[in-house]
């Protein structure tokens, strides 16, 4: 038996947060890094396979269906808001996405210093085959789920969602 190197991670221990927790840890630290490292090993694996099948990012994917759930386009300030990244990065992915013909920036008529970017009629198509396929992958890696348990784990995260933005906004009325 070969002993791991202080520094070697082992990739199971890397992306399961959750596995450092012990008993005394509060209940709301552990529920968090329970979501979050659910979170991150399902990310983890969408990304490799977005990158294996289809040669694209995730942040190029995330970029795609924002716009595509927005068919009149979105400013690039706005898709930086919804996607949680800087300008900067938005820019980027969008300059890559423009070059493959995928999307288009339109001068915005309301401002003339911004534009819109929109999914091309191939920027279209290309994310309709990969949101199908990415569809596919999620109900494959949730699939040893039971149905009922999805439906309460969506119910109480929802609860959580809505209880969080009441605080956020509570926090907000009090600066």
């Amino acid at each position: 038996m070969q002993l791991n190197e202080p520094n070697e991670e082992r990739d199971d221990e890397a992306l399961d947060l959750a596995s450092r927790l012990t008993d005394d840890h509060h209940q709301s630290l552990k529920l968090w890094l329970r979501m979050l490292s659910c979170t991150v090993k399902i990310e983890n694996e969408i990304r490799s396979r977005l990158r294996a099948q289809f040669g694209i990012t995730l942040p190029r994917f995330d970029l795609m269906a924002q716009l595509e759930r927005h068919p009149e386009g979105l400013r690039m300030g706005e898709l930086s808001k919804r996607m949680m990244v800087t300008g900067g990065n938005v820019t980027g992915i969008t300059d890559q996405l423009e070059r493959e013909g995928l999307v288009v920036r339109v001068p915005d008529p309301r401002d003339g210093r911004a534009f819109t970017v929109k999914l091309t009629p191939a920027g279209r198509r290309t994310f309709g085959r990969m949101a199908a396929v990415h569809e596919g992958w999620i109900t494959e890696l949730l699939q040893d789920m039971p149905g009922a348990d999805k439906a309460r784990l969506i119910e109480l995260l929802s609860q959580m969602k809505g209880q969080l933005y009441a605080r956020t906004e509570k926090n907000e009325e009090q600066r």
